[in-house]
């Protein structure tokens, strides 16, 4: 298992080095860059009027700027230096967790992801929540009643819901609920309101609870069929195999076949997906719902990061997820090992 944990790290490292240098290497193609927003900024046109091909004409465009100047704009994003001058020092400093600096925020990299973290723990924690303890219960009533009219209408719901995406279900909710033309039952933005400081213990718990209703729902509703459906599938593949029959002829109860055994076998591979389902639900994000609902989250950072080409910013939250997201991985493959010792990595390896 030693050998197995060793040798997974390890393969982290070429893997990070090809995320990065892919990405780094499309950043330096995608046009209208730092050093371009800034000129136009300079020369009163601003970063949202670029076209597609404003890069092409960075160089003709800069009629108000000498090329001194532009030269030291370029040394202020680093761009005076070689690709692979700036891509080796990037991961050298990425080695020591330094991320740089955002250079439209003025900010760490690592300092404004922290701060944008508490509102897409909030979303990820909740949905985690809701999701794990509904749809296992669900799946699990839906597997011992299997094709009857209870499981063929909460499929359909289930379904039809999956089938909708989290962010017209949120303008609808807004519609619906947050003072469209119908009801005014629900904030329009934010996570809390503007006098949250003013108010008591409880008012704060119940003025937080309401502003995260309708978002959590968008991203909840769509979470619930992979997860139910799972669930389900689990159980009756274990409900069919010959052990249960043989407790059944023992003269058990259902209630005792299937919490006692079915239980056990039939989590496995719900509990070994547990830390990539956590690490995604708090770090994943959620673009759409984040700028529907006006939430300053990690979504939302990164989709103004790509839009303003703060490279630092996407550079360095791509690094920070990427790891994260491996780790996830590698805690998954123990978590097999821990739930079902049967599976053993060293003898596969062999």
């Amino acid at each position: 298992m030693a050998a197995y944990i060793l040798k997974r790290l390890l393969l982290m490292i070429p893997t990070l080095f090809g995320v990065m240098l892919i990405t780094f290497a499309v950043t330096q193609f995608v046009p209208g860059g730092p050093v371009e927003q800034l000129v136009n900024q300079l020369q009163g046109q601003g970063a949202g009027k670029e076209t597609a091909g404003s890069s092409v004409h960075i160089y003709r465009g800069n009629a108000g700027l000498d090329e001194e100047k532009l030269n030291e704009l370029k040394a202020l994003y680093g761009f005076d230096k070689p690709a692979y001058v700036r891509f080796f020092s990037m991961l050298a400093n990425y080695a020591t967790f330094n991320l740089g600096e955002s250079y439209f925020h003025h900010q760490s990299v690592i300092g404004l992801i922290i701060s944008k973290l508490p509102v897409s723990i909030t979303l990820g924690m909740w949905t985690f929540i809701l999701v794990y303890s509904i749809c296992i219960p669900l799946g699990i009533k839906k597997a011992v009643s299997d094709g009857t009219p209870f499981d063929v209408s909460s499929s359909t719901i289930i379904l039809i819901g999956f089938a909708i995406p989290g962010f017209v279900l949120g303008i609808f909710l807004l519609v619906l609920f947050g003072g469209g033309s119908f009801m005014d039952l629900f904030p329009l933005r934010g996570l809390t309101s503007d006098n949250w400081e003013e108010l008591s213990w409880f008012g704060k718990v119940t003025d937080y609870l309401w502003h995260i209703t309708l978002p959590v729902i968008s991203l909840t509703v769509g979470s619930f069929a992979f997860m139910t459906m799972l669930t389900k599938n689990s159980f009756i593949e274990e409900i069919r195999k010959q052990y249960v029959t043989t407790a059944r002829a023992k003269g058990l109860s259902e209630n005792n076949i299937l919490y006692k055994h079915i239980f056990r076998n039939a989590m496995i591979p719900l509990v070994t997906g547990f830390p990539a389902a956590f690490v995604g639900a708090f770090f994943g994000g959620s673009i759409l719902i984040e700028s529907i609902f006006s939430l300053d989250g990690i979504g939302l950072l990164s989709y103004e990061s790509i839009i303003k080409r703060d490279y630092p910013v996407v550079l360095g939250s791509l690094y920070l997820f990427t790891l994260i997201g491996l780790l996830a991985k590698l805690l998954t493959d123990i978590m097999y090992v821990l739930v079902d010792p049967r599976i053993q990595f060293e003898s596969v390896n062999k």
